[in-house]
């Protein structure tokens, strides 16, 4: 039968005993049915989500969700509730610089329909983006970065104001301070032009091709204090005719596949299907950590 007023109640956290105990018997000391269940744990990280039906709830659904936080408090895990079929769209705000080729496809997809999120602002340090993010109705702003920590300021103002949900950095050559990375913790994604580790930091395609390595790639990264050292979410490669292959050439094939593996990245994280634990991206039950 299907349920009257179903949600859907997501538990995160270390693994530990009687976690469906407590909050299964405080739903059914409520009169809230459990119509399915779904748990797994991941090097140590519990992961359970029930969809539930509210029908014949015996308290306010306020008063539900201060209690499930209160009990999954105590037990140091997080917890949501959300009301089966609620839109609850993800904001988003792009930073980038002069290169167009990543906003372009987040922006392309989500026009087309295959981003289903609200991209509120493109953010730059320099104007020449300002035409196609007019070509996809996002507002832009600008701030030059000649002023390094004006340029800083000028970001944690519009993305305190803004509180998006993920900033993406789509080639944005700027190291952000240490502000913006705290007050988004988790919530900002880099693309980088190689297989991290392997050469961080600037001119990764020039250290490739230099080093006459055979396979390159980018990777698709949370950012953190540490330059390029992240939580990885994807990584794809592309192939080097070492000897034929021009410096140009490498980036061309590989700026068509940061675009791809960065717009893949934030489509992972507007449905939900990863998390960060003990510095490493965890994907949720039926889903691969590997690019579309």
């Amino acid at each position: 039968m299907a349920a009257n007023n179903p949600a859907v109640i997501s538990v995160i956290g270390s693994d530990q005993k009687g976690v469906v105990a407590k909050v299964s018997t405080y739903l059914a000391s409520h009169n809230v049915n459990i119509e399915n269940i779904e748990q797994r744990v991941m090097e140590g990280l519990f992961i359970m989500t029930m969809l539930v039906d509210l029908g014949d709830l015996s308290s306010s659904l306020d008063q539900l969700i201060l209690d499930l936080k209160k009990i999954c408090g105590e037990m140091d895990m997080e917890v949501t509730v959300r009301l089966h079929g609620e839109r609850s769209r993800k904001r988003i705000a792009i930073l980038a610089s002069k290169e167009s080729h990543c906003l372009d496809e987040i922006a392309r997809e989500h026009q087309e329909g295959r981003l289903d999120a609200d991209l509120v602002v493109v953010l730059s340090n320099h104007q020449d983006l300002a035409p196609l993010a007019e070509k996809y109705k996002i507002p832009f702003r600008y701030h030059p970065s000649a002023d390094k920590p004006e340029h800083m300021a000028f970001l944690l103002r519009e993305l305190s104001e803004l509180d998006p949900d993920l900033v993406v950095l789509a080639r944005y050559m700027q190291v952000l301070s240490p502000e913006i990375v705290t007050a988004f913790r988790n919530r900002i994604v880099n693309i980088h032009p190689s297989l991290l580790p392997y050469y961080p930091g600037a001119n990764a395609y020039k250290q490739a091709h230099e080093a006459g390595v055979r396979v390159c790639g980018c990777t698709a990264h949370f950012v953190t204090e540490d330059l390029d050292e992240g939580p990885v979410i994807l990584q794809d490669v592309f192939h080097i005719n070492v000897g034929a292959d021009s410096l140009e050439e490498i980036k061309r094939h590989g700026r068509a596949l940061e675009a791809s593996v960065l717009t893949d990245a934030v489509k992972m994280f507007v449905r939900d299907e990863l998390v960060v634990a003990d510095s490493k991206v965890l994907f949720k039950p039926g889903r691969v950590g590997q690019a579309e």
